[in-house]
């Protein structure tokens, strides 16, 4: 299994870099029928396009101005030269480097613009994390630079602690490139999809453009169009105070190999987050005096998880968990084919204990990193088809234990299968393959005419799953039923 994740990590590591100079935006093949945006419908035809309100059960202001989906907004990155030159020199010392850089960002969308002076700005990603422009060792080339698409994370208040260096009560912003996905929707369809059906663990997300100006450039490099995401801290949590029992417990960031599995947790390369840019299995987002106390009541957790079986395990779980949040949650997870996950993959997911005290607290599950999805997947764990693997076998629970262990007890194999069946039903506009088309090519509209970019990376919108993937057959906007993710998806859910 080692050997089989290095490869992955390799391949996914390379990327796919293809240079284009024009757009184009390559839809299905010809003579393929698509709901019409434009078609007026009657007053008994049903709305799929999955717009409602309704199912938005939490809702925050802030986050939503800053994460309209409606709406573009524009961010623009100055650096002096000497600060990226540090930048790339960081990242040829440690690819894996998290350190930031002074920069000034303007914020510009729905007729307002924000300034902010000294903020910092870092890379980001694990296995995608790249230089932000040439190979290796060359510093900066003024207007002659090979720009390359990578990942950034903004923090307004990394250097000025004050309010002004706020964006909506919003410190930081994490940017992503759609590195493995030509389509330029699957994360941003994930979260939009959970959020809708009611799963205020997922993060606020957007699309938005990027430009990075650096000193004595004649012009800013346009980066392109970007995944703009809610990023996972502290803030996070307390933003959502009205939902969990308490801010101030313990977060997690979990990575390959947190498996929550006691026996083998003790191994396990378990650390406080640094700044060191390691990719810890299990890295604790607090203090590093808090460390050691959140570490044994992690490993409780585990050991109650693992040993517990019976009646035991479903009344300790009921009081220690929101049981029904967390099976929607996985449906929602298992339902958009999220095959690199805890359940098969035991990894790219976070987790929060509301207190510190070892025993008494809620544990919630946070969805997270979800690009490889929609038909993007692997032979990995125990799936070799994410769109037909049975959702009740997502993955070894021998070595996983959090769900399969819990689907054995008859309350909660009900609360997955009925989120299941509600995610697809036609009726409620969610993971139903009509009312997807149509919010896919919503956003699709709104920023096939900006995905062209100076990086000459990524310049057409294909309608194509990764091409290192093991099912390059899949489509999200050709709705023949043996192509279309979301109906072969919604074919393998069980009844109820």
């Amino acid at each position: 299994m080692k050997i089989k994740m290095t490869l992955w990590a390799l391949v996914l590591c390379l990327g796919l870099n293809v240079s284009c100079t024009e757009p184009e935006f390559i839809l299905p093949e010809e003579g393929t029928e698509l709901p019409d945006n434009d078609e007026e419908k009657s007053d008994d035809e049903e709305d799929n396009s999955g717009s409602n309100e309704s199912y938005y059960a939490w809702h925050h202001d802030d986050l939503a101005w800053v994460f309209d989906m409606e709406s573009l907004p524009e961010i623009r990155v100055e650096v002096s030269l000497d600060e990226w030159n540090d930048l790339l020199k960081a990242y040829d010392r440690d690819a894996n480097t998290a350190d930031y850089v002074h920069c000034d960002v303007e914020f510009s969308s729905k007729g307002e613009k924000h300034h902010y002076t000294d903020a910092g700005i870092r890379l980001r990603g694990n296995t995608s994390r790249r230089r932000p422009e040439g190979n290796g060792g060359e510093m900066h080339t003024t207007d002659n630079t090979d720009w390359r698409h990578c990942h950034f994370l903004i923090n307004l208040r990394k250097y000025q602690k004050d309010d002004d260096h706020e964006l909506h009560n919003l410190r930081k912003l994490h940017l992503k490139w759609f590195k493995d996905d030509r389509a330029y929707c699957r994360e941003i369809y994930c979260y939009d999809l959970m959020r809708r059906f009611g799963i205020w663990t997922a993060c606020y997300s957007s699309y938005c453009r990027l430009w990075i100006h650096v000193e004595g450039d004649s012009k800013p490099a346009y980066y392109g169009i970007y995944a703009m995401l809610e990023p996972i801290d502290d803030k996070f949590i307390k933003r959502r105070a009205d939902m969990v029992d308490d801010t101030d417990g313990n977060l997690w960031k979990c990575r390959w190999g947190a498996t929550l599995n006691y026996n083998d947790i003790g191994g396990a390369w378990m650390s406080y987050d640094d700044d060191s840019g390691a990719n810890y299995t299990y890295e604790f987002k607090g203090d590093e005096e808090d460390f050691d106390a959140a570490r044994n009541q992690l490993i409780e957790f585990t050991r109650n998880l693992s040993q517990r079986n019976g009646n035991d395990l479903y009344e300790w779980i009921a009081s220690v968990c929101d049981v029904e949040l967390l099976m929607r949650t996985y449906a929602a997870n298992v339902a958009v084919g999220m095959w690199d996950d805890y359940w098969n993959n035991c990894n790219n997911y976070y987790i929060y204990f509301s207190t510190t005290d070892m025993h008494n607290y809620k544990f919630y599950f946070l969805p997270y990193d979800y690009d490889n999805t929609l038909g993007t997947s692997m032979d990995c764990g125990v799936q070799s088809d994410s769109g037909r693997q049975s959702p009740l076998k997502w993955g070894d629970t021998g070595k996983n234990p959090l769900i399969g262990k819990l689907l054995e007890y008859e309350p909660y194999r009900k609360m997955y299968i009925d989120a299941l069946n509600e995610l697809c039903a036609k009726e409620n506009g969610l993971l139903h393959y009509e009312a997807s088309i149509a919010r896919i090519r919503t956003w699709h509209n709104l920023i096939s005419q900006y995905v062209v970019n100076d990086t000459e990376e990524d310049c057409e919108i294909k309608d194509r799953p990764a091409s290192w993937g093991n099912h390059y057959e899949y489509r999200l906007l050709d709705d023949s039923q043996d192509v279309n993710f979301f109906r072969v998806k919604a074919a393998s859910i069980p009844a109820k």
